[in-house]
């Protein structure tokens, strides 16, 4: 009797330990009159072996798939277009019984408040949450992720989040800016990363670039909710939203690391893969063998980084997929997209494709880290290589950015940067380059060696007149300082309380910090007011060592730059005649650093204050 009873109750343990399990769905949720339909879900679990998939509520499932250990089910979702927004669970079901899939169909978010993309008429910040503002420390250590706080290392999280850019954004109008790109917020790690060290110490993923959830938000940040709201008070405030994509690897401790939903999931595994070489030139190259072209493709970054393969179809869906929902879901503008030539050019073709079908505004830019501006142009849409157009509207000018830094950190010849913004002939759109002189994987420019505040003015002055689409880094409005990474990724001196000054206010900042904001300020609100600087054509009138001088034309509307990189003043004769300024027309400068100019002959004669610029517009026609 005793065994007979010990005997059914094991078979009730084992029945229901084979109960199928479901404990993800990815996407959660979708939206009816979508232009991906169906979409295809990601249902992660246990027991789930033979699985069949089925709605009660109008959906329809087809094209299903299971792993083969049972853990992943894959199944098409078709939804009517006229389906009301609602829950509408699905049902899993195998040979021991049956489970709940959650799914939701979401209300669209307006369009007209949402996904703008961004053009020649932004000026774009960009900040890492962590670093700039803690506006809620209750998220500053979460039970689930506790320990990792500690503003006294470099690697480990700061404390900064949603809420503080939140508290941030009338600083940000103040600036002049138009667009705020935020490095990653996906869920992160939620222990120390032991095998990527600093200092041969573990360290977090505070910068967000180590994906272990792509449906979910980083606790430290804040929660879903909150960053909707983010972008939403952004938007009221009149400031569109960029988001940090990382589509080519996930974080090395991912679980997809250890039980990949496909075979084919990754290039390779964690034992055994090949190491990322950077050497993105073997793209380009016609004479690079398939190898040395896979080893850039299918590398694994920093020999950790899990490398997705997106020639794999289920990834192939997934990923576009993922981009498709943060926008929806949470309304972002745009996509700045991470390490671009690492990913096959026939998927980024049809990953663009399926954004502008949804959202046609919807701009991207890819990170393409190369000096090279032959190798760059490469990369950018509007022009086939190997038959297939990206698509892709952007990608960021590190070609410029390079001399800029040398030009202006360190008092290299500044017709180094004239001569390469001179390449812009390999550009299919050059006036849709992103321009920076720092961002977050560079040295802040006020650390290089022989760096001036003057110096850092005049590359903003740089920056805010020449041709493209500016980024300014967080902090550098205020010269911050900052040597490699992670040092360049300081806190924003106020945005935690206790901070010994609050650069975030007028009274708060020191005369050097106010010097240069105040510079940026009247740089920012110049370039808004003439449209000759946001799209005008660019054309150098003259460029020596030291000296630059280039005119943008808009319409009737132009504007001259100059300037002098010199540690000495300098007088120039300046050529105009290709303007078609008359002899008297009076120029006058509005930074207040030169009156004015007036052309005699076809030519102006400007003399500039060392290390100092100029922008002359047009006051007085004779």
């Amino acid at each position: 009797m005793i065994s007979r009873l010990a005997f059914l109750l094991l078979a009730g343990v084992l029945s229901i330990n084979a109960q199928p399990q479901v404990s993800k769905v990815e996407p959660p949720n979708w939206w009816a009159a979508h232009t991906m339909n169906p979409v295809r879900l990601l249902i992660s679990g246990s027991q789930l072996a033979g699985a069949r998939v089925s709605s009660a509520q109008g959906l329809q499932v087809s094209n299903i798939k299971v792993s083969a250990n049972g853990t992943y089910v894959f199944a098409d979702v078709s939804i009517p277009a006229d389906v009301p927004p609602g829950d509408f669970p699905l049902d899993l079901t195998t040979s021991s019984g049956t489970a709940r899939v959650p799914f939701r169909i979401a209300p669209l978010l307006s369009g007209a408040d949402n996904f703008r993309g961004f053009s020649t008429d932004d000026i774009v910040y960009l900040l890492m949450p962590d670093r700039f503002a803690n506006g809620d420390p209750t998220n500053d250590d979460p039970a689930i992720s506790r320990g990792l706080l500690d503003r006294n290392k470099p690697r480990f999280y700061h404390g900064g989040d949603f809420k503080g850019i939140i508290d941030h954004l009338p600083y940000l109008k103040s600036l002049g800016v138009t667009a705020i790109w935020m490095t990653p917020v996906y869920d992160n790690n939620n222990g120390l990363n032991e095998k990527e060290k600093y200092d041969g110490q573990p360290i977090t993923d505070y910068h967000g670039y180590g994906a272990t959830d792509y449906y979910a938000v980083e606790e430290h940040l804040g929660t879903l909710d909150q960053l909707r709201q983010l972008i939403a008070a952004a938007h009221k405030s009149g400031l569109k939203v960029i988001q940090d994509q990382v589509t080519n690897h996930v974080g090395p401790y991912h679980p997809w690391v250890v039980n990949p939903p496909t075979p084919t999931w990754f290039h390779g595994t964690e034992s055994n893969h090949l190491n990322e070489t950077w050497q993105i030139w073997n793209l380009a190259d016609p004479n690079a063998s398939p190898f040395l072209r896979r080893q850039v493709t299918d590398g694994w970054f920093i020999n950790i980084l899990p490398d997705l393969n997106q020639d794999d179809p289920e990834v192939h869906q997934y990923e576009i997929q993922n981009s498709l929902w943060w926008l929806g879901i949470a309304g972002f503008d745009a996509i700045r997209q991470d390490t671009w030539p690492y990913v096959q050019r026939t998927f980024w073709r049809d990953w663009m494709a399926a954004i502008k079908r949804q959202y046609p505004a919807v701009t991207a830019v890819g990170e393409v880290f190369d000096e090279d501006p032959a190798l760059e142009s490469y990369f950018q849409g509007g022009r086939e290589h190997e038959g297939i157009d990206t698509g892709l509207d952007s990608v960021f000018d590190f070609p410029t950015y390079f001399k800029m830094q040398e030009a202006f950190g360190k008092g290299h010849a500044l017709r180094e940067v004239a001569r390469m913004v001179g390449h812009d002939y390999l550009y299919p759109r050059p006036a849709s380059l992103v321009t920076f002189f720092a961002n977050h994987d560079t040295v802040r420019l006020m650390s290089e060696p022989g760096a001036t505040v003057d110096g850092l003015k005049l590359a903003f002055t740089c920056l805010l007149t020449m041709r493209g689409i500016p980024t300014i880094y967080y902090g550098d409005e205020i010269a911050l300082r900052g040597g490699s990474d992670p040092d360049n990724r300081r806190d924003f001196p106020g945005g935690w309380t206790g901070d010994s000054h609050n650069a975030f206010t007028e009274s708060g900042r020191s005369p050097e910090e106010s010097a240069v904001f105040e510079h940026v300020k009247k740089l920012t609100h110049l370039r808004s007011a003439l449209p000759s600087l946001r799209s005008g054509e660019q054309v150098t009138l003259l460029a020596d060592e030291q000296l630059w001088v280039y005119a943008r034309r808009s319409g009737g509307e132009t504007a001259i730059v100059v300037l002098n990189n010199d540690a000495k003043p300098i007088q120039a004769e300046v050529h105009l005649a290709s303007l078609s300024l008359k002899d008297g027309t009076k120029l006058t400068g509005r930074l207040g650093v030169v009156a004015n100019l007036v052309v005699n002959k076809g030519l102006a004669h400007v003399s500039v204050p060392a290390r100092s610029g100029e922008v002359f517009v047009v006051s007085r026609q004779p």
